[in-house]
């Protein structure tokens, strides 16, 4: 399984090398910009835990070139909130936890449309790290087994005070999205991108809680680029 995940990031990795080193007779474009949104997020356990989706944001720069008509490369630093928020059926406790992740995903661009609207789609591995993150509850989670009904039967509790074990994170990125054109040097995109992590939060040897803990987020996001050449 592992080796499977490993062979998918290195085949993207590869499609956006070609990408950069194709040599056609169309004019380059360089691009600059910046974009920020929502993102929807949970974190995939093994075995599981009851989830409902985490809001939070996300804001970066983005860089883009594009080398040949209709396919290019974009290259982004972002900030982004990830977490989990569980789900208490029939109890008014309340949990979650928000992992902020400074992120680096490099994407093939590939593009369609006329001179004012474009549609396109966005793909490629992404790699993180973890600079925070941060706990909101309703209740004494390093001691709720001392809260008379608390309904611990039948569902991990673990993960409410477990350490962080891996900061690092990397997995694979895909969006589609639709940007106008103001005029030649400015665009405005509107794009919506999922991502899946391939590494774990928590230590996932035999004797440890969890065999995965995987990121899963989805992002909303309006951009602009400046065209710079």
């Amino acid at each position: 399984m592992r080796l499977t995940k490993f062979f998918t990031l290195f085949l993207l990795c590869l499609l956006a090398h070609q990408g950069l080193q194709a040599q056609t007779h169309y004019e380059a474009q360089i691009s600059v910009g910046g974009k920020a949104g929502a993102t929807l997020s949970k974190v995939n356990f093994n075995p599981s835990v009851p989830q409902t989706l985490l809001p939070g944001f996300m804001a970066g720069a983005t860089f883009r070139y594009i080398e040949e008509r209709h396919f290019g490369l974009i290259g982004e630093l972002n900030v982004e909130q990830r977490g989990w928020k569980e789900k208490f059926e029939g109890y008014d406790y309340q949990y979650q936890r928000t992992l902020t992740y400074v992120q680096l995903p490099v994407m093939t661009h590939v593009y369609f449309g006329g001179n004012h609207f474009h549609g396109y789609f966005n793909a490629g591995p992404e790699v993180g790290f973890m600079i925070a993150s941060g706990t909101k509850s309703n209740f004494d989670y390093e001691h709720f087994e001392t809260i008379e009904g608390f309904p611990s039967e039948n569902r991990s509790t673990s993960q409410f005070a477990m350490k962080i074990n891996n900061r690092f994170d990397y997995g694979i990125s895909a969006g589609v999205g639709i940007e106008w054109f103001k005029d030649r040097r400015h665009s405005f995109t509107l794009e919506g991108r999922f991502y899946y992590g391939l590494n774990d939060v928590f230590s996932n040897h035999k004797t440890d809680v969890f065999s995965g803990s995987s990121s899963m987020s989805i992002m909303v996001t309006m951009g602009y680029y400046y065209r710079l050449k």
